[in-house]
Formats: structure tokens, C-alpha cells, sequence
């Protein structure tokens, strides 16, 4: 399976999420390269990073930020489990690249009641994809949220009302999620028995289930 995070809009946590979906599941066993397709190169900074700190490696991160990504994936997905695509902010032409290769499209959204809304050109884009490949699917997740609040709350219900559905799995506004790509590693592995942790594993294992 190809999983896409994209957004135009930054600061989302495309790369966050990306990174943990993919780290989760090759920690259960599977075969997974990240393709870093945001040309600021946030993954490969942050496998780098992993590298410096001599932490073994989960998963192989690749830098593929070029428009030729839906005829790339595919080729590089017949030697694994599953690709994860970190997308690119406000560049058309390789959201449409990524778009085309994608079996799924996650699009991260933040409780706000402007973030919704803000994902007109992505979800412009998901419709013209659709013409070429009607089979594709796609999901909101939202990240950064107090799944307590009451704005988190109305974020859910706007979306959930619309084409793509939101995911039941959220993730939390919380420190570790910050402090992961510093220092390399991944929440579960800064502390595998806290609640950043099990919002991961849920994620994963949504978005698993969602396979076309």
C-alpha cells in the first residue's frame, strides 16, 4: 500500500505523522520506506539525525521531491510492505505526482475551526485524481488536539460530515511529539507505555485496515 500525507497547508504535522505511521508499522514486522517528497527534506533531516545518534534504522528514507513520484512509487512499493509519502507544501505539480501514486491520501488537519476549511486545493487536487484513478481513498486525520476540547470536538463533526472522512484515531497536542525528531527517535521509543504511544498504534492500525 502507497499512504500519502499531504496538505498545502504547513505546519500540519505531515511529517510527523508520516514518520510515526511508517516506524509503527515496521515495528510490527513490515517492509517500509518513507519517500520524503517536501523539498525541504524534514525526513531526511530527521533519518539523519537517527544516523548521528547511532540509533539502528526502522525503516529506509528516501528524498523523491520531483513530479516524477507516481511513476517512481510504485516501482520502489514491489520491494516492500508499504510506502509512506511525506508530501510537499504549495507545490501543485508534485501533489499531483503524489496524488497519481497513492493508494491512500491522508490529509493531517488541526483543530481550528479555519483548518478544515483549508484544505480546498488538496481536496481540489483529490478530485482531479479521482478522474484518473476513481478507486483512491482518502481520510482527515486530525493531529495536535485535546481530544477533550470542545473545538476538537466541532472540528470532528464539520469534517465528518464531509468527503474524505475523518479518522476515529486522533493524535495529541503533546510534548514528545515535538521533542521526537530532534533527537531521531520516535515516541514509542522514547517511552513505548505513554498515551503518544497508543495514539500511534491506533493510527496505524486504522489506516491498515483502510487498505484498498
Amino acid at each position: 500500500m502507497i499512504v500519502a500525507l499531504l496538505n498545502q497547508k504547513g505546519g500540519v504535522g505531515k511529517t510527523t505523522l508520516a514518520l510515526h505511521l511508517a516506524g509503527a508499522w515496521a515495528r510490527l514486522g513490515k517492509r517500509v520506506t518513507l519517500i520524503d517528497a517536501d523539498p525541504q527534506g524534514s525526513s531526511l533531516d530527521w533519518s539523519e539525525q537517527r544516523a548521528r545518534q547511532g540509533v539502528s534504522r526502522l525503516f529506509g528514507v528516501i528524498g523523491l521531491a520531483r513530479d516524477t513520484l507516481h511513476r517512481e512509487a510504485p516501482e520502489l512499493a514491489r520491494d516492500v510492505d508499504h510506502i509512506v509519502i511525506d508530501g510537499p507544501p504549495r507545490v501543485a505539480g508534485l501533489m499531483r505526482s503524489a496524488l497519481l501514486a497513492a493508494d491512500l491520501v491522508l490529509i493531517p488537519a488541526q483543530p481550528s475551526p479555519f483548518d478544515g476549511w483549508a484544505s480546498g486545493e488538496i481536496l481540489k487536487l483529490l478530485g482531479e485524481a479521482r478522474i484518473f484513478r476513481p478507486q483512491l481513498a482518502a481520510r482527515f486525520v486530525l493531529n495536535r488536539c485535546g481530544a477533550r476540547t470542545v473545538i476538537a470536538r466541532e472540528t470532528a463533526e464539520a469534517l465528518a460530515e464531509h468527503d474524505p472522512p475523518v479518522l476515529r484515531a486522533t493524535i495529541g497536542q503533546r510534548v514528545v511529539f515535538a521533542d521526537a525528531p530532534q533527537s531521531g527517535r520516535l515516541v514509542f521509543e522514547i517511552d513505548e507505555d505513554s498515551l503518544a504511544s497508543d495514539e500511534v498504534a491506533a493510527f496505524a492500525a486504522e489506516v491498515a485496515r483502510i487498505a484498498p
